[in-house]
C-alpha cells in the first residue's frame, strides 16, 4: 500500500465485554495438564499487553489528525476502542495472577517505564513503527490460537481460553490498522525492517526472561525440577513453537509486505459468529447492538 491509496474496507468494532467474575476460581496453573511453564509465558505475556496496549493506541492516537482517510479513520476509531478493552480486560486478569503469586503488577509497571522512556527518546514514528511490527506479532499469534484448536486446548481453564480466543479475534480485525497509519503519514522500509528486526530477537527473549523470573518465584515449580523439565518438553512442541510462525513473523521484512497478504477474512467471519452470532458463546456478555 502507498501512502496513496485508500486503506481498504474492514469493520473494527469495539465491544463492552467483562471477563472480571469468570475469572475469580482462577487455579496458580491454569495452563492444560498443569502446565508450569506454560501457564507463567501466558501469565507474563498477559503482564505486558495492558500497557503494550495503552502505548499502542499512543501511538496511534499521535498521527490521528493526518489521517485524511475517511475509512482509515473509522478503522483507527475501533482500533482505539478495541485496545483500550484488550488492556481494561488484562488488567483485571493480571490483577487475580497477581493474587497467586506471578509478579504480573511488576512487569506491568516495568513494560510502563519503558514505554515511556522509548516515547521520551525516540520520535513519534519510530514508536509507530513498534506498534505495527508488534501488531504483527500479535496478529500471528491470534492466528495460531485461532486456527489449531491444540493451541486452544492449551489453556485449560474456559474463562481464560476465551479471554485469549475473543482478544485474537480482535487482533485479527485491526491487525492492518497501526501498519496502514504507518503507511499513510510515509513512514519509511527502512525503520519498519530495522524495527522488526529488533523485536524479533527482544520479544521473545524478554517473555522468556520475565517467564524464568515468574518461575523462579513459584515454590511448586523449585520443588518440582521434573515438572518443570516435562513441561518444557512439551512446550518445544507446541504450535507456538513452529516453522509457519517464523515464516510469518520473517514474512514482515518482504518490501512489498502487508498485513492483508495474509487474509484472515473468513476466518475472523468465523469467529464473529463462534463467540457473538445469534449462539455465540460469549453473546450474552453483551448489548444486541455490540454482538457483532
Amino acid at each position: 500500500m502507498t501512502v496513496t491509496e485508500e486503506a481498504p474496507t474492514r469493520s473494527v468494532p469495539t465491544r463492552r465485554i467483562s471477563f472480571e467474575y469468570s475469572i475469580a476460581d482462577l487455579p496458580k496453573h491454569f495452563a492444560a495438564d498443569d502446565d508450569i511453564i506454560m501457564s507463567h509465558i501466558i501469565a507474563s505475556l498477559s503482564s505486558v499487553f495492558p500497557d503494550g496496549e495503552d502505548f499502542f493506541v499512543r501511538s496511534v492516537r499521535n498521527f490521528r489528525d493526518q489521517i485524511d482517510d475517511p475509512e482509515l479513520k473509522e478503522q483507527v476509531k475501533g482500533f482505539i476502542g478495541q485496545e483500550a478493552i484488550h488492556g481494561r480486560e488484562h488488567r483485571q486478569f493480571n490483577a487475580r495472577l497477581d493474587e497467586l503469586g506471578y509478579p504480573s503488577k511488576r512487569i506491568e509497571r516495568f513494560t510502563d517505564m519503558g514505554l515511556r522512556f522509548r516515547e521520551r527518546v525516540l520520535p513519534a514514528k519510530a514508536n509507530l513503527a513498534a506498534t505495527a511490527a508488534l501488531e504483527h506479532y500479535t496478529a500471528t499469534l491470534a492466528h495460531t490460537l485461532l486456527t489449531k484448536p491444540e493451541a486452544r486446548d492449551m489453556i485449560a481453564h474456559d474463562e481464560v481460553r476465551n479471554l485469549f480466543v475473543w482478544h485474537a479475534l480482535e487482533e485479527s480485525e485491526h491487525k492492518a490498522v497501526a501498519f496502514d497509519v504507518y503507511r499513510h503519514v510515509g513512514g519509511t522500509e527502512r525503520m519498519r525492517k530495522i524495527t522488526m528486526t529488533i523485536f524479533n530477537i527482544g520479544f521473545p527473549l524478554g517473555i522468556a526472561l520475565m517467564a524464568l523470573l515468574s518461575m523462579l518465584r513459584d515454590p511448586v515449580a523449585r520443588r518440582s525440577p521434573r515438572k518443570v523439565w516435562r513441561s518444557f518438553k512439551r512446550l518445544r512442541h507446541t504450535p507456538f513453537v513452529s516453522r509457519d510462525i517464523i515464516a510469518q513473523l520473517h514474512d514482515y521484512q518482504r518490501s512489498d509486505f502487508h498485513p492483508d497478504d495474509h487474509p484472515t477474512d473468513d476466518l475472523v467471519a468465523e469467529w464473529r459468529d463462534e463467540l457473538f452470532g445469534e449462539s455465540g458463546s460469549l453473546s450474552d456478555r453483551l448489548p444486541a447492538s455490540r454482538a457483532s
